[in-house]
């Protein structure tokens, strides 16, 4: 007698009406580094098949819901069953002090707190975490704790696979998603980094955003009036000055602090008028510091 497995055909999971769909139609999936760091996470789970069809459910659009909470995220994700399987991934928040910890080192270095303050995640924020002795990431499979109610055996399972990969989307989209589920909100996290920097300028620890310059005191600030003659001459103090125009470490920063401003020119808000003159009067400095021909570069600048 011969015994064999009865091959059934795997069924369709019900469709979702407005499901959260994945961006990305093929290949990889998450754009910044730091969702591909959350993916790279999930895949080295090894979970061979399990993981395609997750990346096919996110796809589809089978995941219906994702609410990120500190130490928790918890999804609903649509199935070949009638009723949606309810998700969970937990991750442990980081404590009071811990917390202490992070801001404080990522208030100590002005290119992490200029980027923060702007809305952006700096490319080597984890450095910040490893001098306070601790990850933003969890470093290991067994960091992050997973639950699906649906019958398979395997934990995680393809509608875990589904959520973490939506998940890393929504960092993409917010980035401070990833300081909540360790435990402090985009809020807390700011106005933790302004107090930590204002107290830091005032004991002289931390790092300026720029160095400002030195005017000698014997140099009196003279009327307007007084040299309207020359005023447009570029004297003798500045032959000896060199420009080295560079990239900012965050585009337009104050802008992005700012946010939408209240005004705007017929139906463009300022800001973003701002944004393009910001951009333009930066390229044309950095064409006039590279070459001798000034007329011919703002020629080419209009």
């Amino acid at each position: 007698m011969s015994h064999y497995w009865q091959y059934y055909e795997p069924a369709r999971p019900k469709a979702v009406k407005n499901g959260i769909k994945a961006k990305s139609k093929r290949g990889c999936i998450g754009e910044t580094w730091w969702s591909k760091r959350f993916v790279g996470i999930l895949e080295s789970f090894d979970l061979g098949a399990r993981l395609t069809r997750g990346r096919s459910y996110a796809r589809k659009g089978q995941v219906i819901s994702i609410d990120v909470q500190p130490g928790i995220v918890r999804s609903e994700v649509q199935g070949t069953m009638s009723e949606p399987y309810a998700v969970k991934i937990e991750l442990e928040p980081l404590s009071a002090v811990q917390w202490d910890g992070a801001v404080e080192a990522m208030a100590s270095k002005a290119v992490f707190a200029a980027c923060l303050l702007s809305g952006e995640m700096p490319q080597n924020i984890e450095e910040a975490f490893s001098d306070a002795g601790i990850s933003l990431f969890p470093k290991k499979s067994r960091d992050l704790k997973t639950d699906c109610s649906c019958p398979d055996w395997s934990n995680p399972c393809k509608h875990i696979a589904a959520v973490y990969y939506l998940l890393a989307e929504q960092f993409d989209l917010d980035p401070f998603l990833i300081f909540k589920l360790r435990g402090k909100t985009k809020e807390e996290i700011l106005e933790a980094l302004r107090e930590k920097r204002a107290i830091g300028a005032t004991e002289g620890q931390i790092e300026p955003y720029g160095k400002e310059a030195v005017i000698p005191a014997s140099d009196k600030p003279r009327l307007l009036e007084e040299c309207l003659d020359r005023f447009w001459n570029a004297g003798p103090m500045l032959s000896g000055l060199e420009i080295h125009p560079r990239s900012p470490e965050v585009e337009n920063a104050i802008l992005k602090r700012l946010g939408h401003s209240p005004f705007s020119v017929g139906k463009e808000d300022m800001a973003s008028l701002l944004f393009s003159a910001y951009q333009t009067a930066g390229l044309a400095a950095r064409r006039r510091a590279f070459r001798e021909d000034v007329g011919q570069d703002l020629h080419d600048v209009r």
